[in-house]
C-alpha cells in the first residue's frame, strides 16, 4: 500500500509540475570513475583503461535510483593525448524515469613546468532520457471511498511512455604536480533541453571542483631480492565541490593506502548551507578497495557504502557502490619512455 501511495504522490506531483527535474547521478567512488569526473582524465595513467561502476542508492524504498557506468580510455604517447568513451545508465524506481548517455573525450597533457603539468579536456555527447507513465497510479484509478486501486487504466492521456534525444557539451582541465592536482569540470554547458511532456524543463549546467594532496611515507616491499616490489604507503586527504541548479554537495575525507588495500572515509554534504530550512548533511562514505599490480597491468576493486544521515535516516538503506577498473600498459618496451608526470590521484 505504501508504495501506492508513493506513486500517487509522484503523478500528482507530474502533473501539476509538467516536468521531471534532477541532478546528475553521483558517484562516491569518484575516481573510480574518471571519465564521469571530469573529461580532463581521458588517458591520464599513460596507459589503457577500462571500467565499470555501479552504485544502488536507497534501496529500501521505492524511490530508489541504480545507476550504471563503464568507460575506456586509450593514452595516445605520440601525441600527449588521451580519448575515451564513456556510457552511463540511470534509472529512478517509482517514476520509471531512464537516462543513458554516450561520450566521447579528448585530452591533451600540456607540461608547464618541470614537475607541473596542465590537461584540458572536451567531451561530446547524446542523451537519452525516457519515462513510463504505464508505472504511476493516477487519482482516477482510485476508490474515493475506500483510496484502494480499481480495475482499469487511467484517463490520463499520457500515453505509455515519453522519450527525448539531445546533445550535450562539456569540458574540464586539471593541473597536477607529483604530490598534489587541482581539477575542474563545467558539464551541460549548452543547459539543453530535457522536458518529456512540452514545458520547459532545461538541464541545468553542472559546475564541480576537486582536489588534493598526497603524503609519501617510506614504501613497503613484496617479495625479496630480485623480485622485490615497492609497495605504496600514503594517505591522501580530498575534497569535491559540486555545484547544478539550486543544489550543492561536498566530499570532504581522506585515503589511506596501505598497497594492495586502500581504505577511505569522507563526509558528504555542506553543512554552511541550507536548502528549504533543510540543512544539507546527507551521509558518512566507508570506503575498501584492493589493487593488484604486475609490470604491466594493474586491477583495481572496490567497494563503499553511503550511511545517510540526512532526514532520510538509515532506513533508506543508504548506497552501495562497487567498482572495477583494469589499465594496462601497450607501449613498445624498447622505446624509452618519456619523462611524464603521473596524476597522483587515487584509484577509487
Amino acid at each position: 500500500m505504501l508504495s501506492k501511495k508513493i506513486g500517487v504522490c509522484a503523478g500528482l506531483i507530474l502533473l501539476m509540475s509538467f516536468s521531471v527535474t534532477g541532478q546528475d547521478p553521483q558517484f562516491s567512488q569518484f575516481y573510480a570513475a574518471p571519465l564521469y569526473l571530469n573529461p580532463a582524465f581521458a588517458g591520464s595513467t599513460n596507459q589503457n583503461r577500462v571500467g565499470l561502476n555501479y552504485r544502488n542508492q536507497w534501496p529500501a524504498i521505492d524511490a530508489n535510483f541504480n545507476t550504471f557506468s563503464a568507460f575506456a580510455d586509450f593514452y595516445i604517447e605520440s601525441k600527449n593525448s588521451g580519448v575515451g568513451i564513456l556510457i552511463n545508465n540511470d534509472t529512478e524506481g517509482v517514476l520509471g524515469l531512464r537516462s543513458i548517455s554516450v561520450a566521447l573525450q579528448y585530452a591533451y597533457d600540456l607540461r608547464i613546468l618541470k614537475g607541473l603539468s596542465f590537461r584540458p579536456g572536451f567531451q561530446v555527447g547524446v542523451y537519452n532520457r525516457s519515462i513510463n507513465f504505464s508505472k504511476l497510479t493516477f487519482g482516477d484509478q482510485l476508490d474515493p471511498a475506500t483510496g484502494t486501486l480499481r480495475a482499469g487504466a487511467s484517463a490520463e492521456a499520457l500515453g505509455s511512455g515519453q522519450s527525448i534525444f539531445f546533445p550535450d557539451i562539456s569540458m574540464g582541465g586539471l593541473l597536477y604536480s607529483k604530490n598534489g592536482w587541482l581539477g575542474f569540470a563545467a558539464h551541460h554547458l549548452t543547459e539543453p533541453s530535457q522536458s518529456l511532456v512540452g514545458s520547459a524543463d532545461n538541464l541545468a549546467m553542472k559546475l564541480s571542483a576537486h582536489a588534493g594532496w598526497k603524503f609519501y611515507f617510506k614504501p613497503g616491499e613484496m617479495g625479496a631480492g630480485f623480485y622485490s616490489k615497492p609497495r605504496e604507503r600514503s594517505i591522501t586527504p580530498t575534497v569535491q565541490y559540486r555545484h547544478q541548479g539550486k543544489f550543492d554537495q561536498m566530499d570532504l575525507g581522506l585515503y589511506y593506502t596501505f598497497e594492495p588495500l586502500i581504505i577511505g572515509t569522507w563526509y558528504r554534504g555542506v553543512p554552511f548551507k541550507s536548502l528549504n530550512g533543510i540543512v544539507n548533511n546527507e551521509s558518512i562514505v566507508l570506503l575498501v578497495g584492493y589493487t593488484l599490480k604486475s609490470l604491466k597491468d594493474v586491477l583495481n576493486i572496490g567497494y563503499s557504502y553511503d550511511y545517510t544521515i540526512s532526514k532520510l535516516g538509515p532506513g533508506s538503506g543508504g548506497a552501495h557502490e562497487f567498482s572495477i577498473v583494469y589499465s594496462w600498459n601497450s607501449r613498445d618496451p624498447r622505446k624509452p619512455p618519456k619523462d611524464k608526470l603521473v596524476i597522483p590521484c587515487p584509484d577509487f
